[in-house]
């Protein structure tokens, strides 16, 4: 591993070499906030990818992309007059030191080794905390995008309502959230129309909330289950090609053989 000056020097390499990409590179001068973000919600898809492989070659890459486009911003900024990169570290620094009072001190140095909250304890006194903090979000709720995909802006916001304490007491409970929304669709999808998509919007959300509380990602478990299906769907088509025939030529029994045939290969 690199010692912490060479881990300062590789940062101020990266600095030297944005500079003079935006001050010598003609598509690197030209960018704006506005057309690399589509690029940054890329990498940070990559990212996700490389962890969830548990590659650490790629995660280390993805890192360092996803750095490059934060000093990209930064001196994008820093060219308006706005702020630079050394306000962006100011500013999660002074974060992180209010947010772990058992930690730091206020003025930043640390406080005496001794008996720590628990993580629970920490997590769920997270948003307390961060409502305390100066120049914070204004509710609670407001550090949530609306541009976050949906899936993970549900566990998000029940991750903040957690954190202030608002939760179930006991996880069995939401079962039971869970079949009154189920029994809420059926009974929307009689007249179908906006009724039935709200119902089927709370089911999701009761859903994402179960996994929650029984420790699973829903998106992790949903991308799995994406990726089960394609495999199983590939070899039914694979299957029905090779009998020289198209979709419309196999009837929904046939194609539930197949199925089930690929489930017993453990696709």
């Amino acid at each position: 591993m690199h010692t912490r000056e060479e881990k300062t020097e590789a940062f101020g390499r990266l600095l030297d070499i944005m500079d003079n990409l935006r001050e010598r590179c003609p598509w690197n001068a030209e960018q704006t906030m506005e057309s690399i973000r589509p690029m940054t919600e890329e990498e940070v898809y990559e990212l996700s990818d490389e962890i969830v492989k548990d590659n650490p070659a790629g995660i280390s890459k993805e890192i360092g992309d996803l750095l490059y486009h934060m000093v990209f911003y930064a001196r994008i900024a820093q060219e308006k007059g706005d702020f630079d990169i050394a306000d962006c570290i100011e500013k999660v620094c002074y974060k992180m030191v209010f947010r772990h009072p058992h930690v730091f001190r206020a003025d930043g140095s640390l406080l005496p080794e001794g008996e720590a909250p628990s993580a629970k304890e920490i997590a769920d006194t997270w948003e307390i905390v961060k409502a305390k903090e100066k120049d914070g979000n204004k509710t609670v709720m407001s550090g949530i995008p609306d541009t976050m995909p949906a899936l993970l802006k549900a566990l998000s916001m029940q991750e903040k309502a957690r954190g202030c304490g608002f939760d179930w007491k006991d996880k069995e409970g939401v079962w039971d959230k869970v079949r009154e929304e189920c029994g809420e669709v059926e009974e929307a999808s009689c007249t179908e129309g906006e009724d039935l998509e709200m119902e089927v919007g709370d089911l999701l959300f009761s859903v994402i909330n179960a996994a929650r509380l029984y420790g699973i990602d829903p998106e992790t478990a949903l991308n799995r289950t994406c990726s089960k299906f394609r495999r199983r769907f590939d070899y039914l088509e694979k299957k029905v090609r090779e009998d020289g025939r198209g979709f419309a030529g196999v009837s929904m029994e046939e194609m539930d053989s197949i199925w089930d045939e690929a489930k017993s290969k453990g696709l």
